[in-house]
């Protein structure tokens, strides 16, 4: 499991476990980590697209 796969499943976790206990601080960080994972799972397509896309410039020449 990945890096970004774990930030969303422990801030999955969090969340469900801050909204059982009504501790919404908690909650609010379960989401924050959910969306930590998906800013760096975005980051890494379009890290991938670009380098992608740098290898088709090379392979043209």
């Amino acid at each position: 499991m990945g890096e970004n796969a774990m930030d969303k499943a422990k801030g999955k976790a969090k969340e469900m476990m801050g909204k059982a206990s009504g501790n919404d601080r908690m909650a609010a960080e379960g989401k924050t980590d959910q969306a930590k994972g998906k800013a760096k799972d975005a980051a890494d397509g379009m890290r991938d697209k670009a380098e992608g896309m740098r290898d088709s410039f090379r392979e043209d020449r």
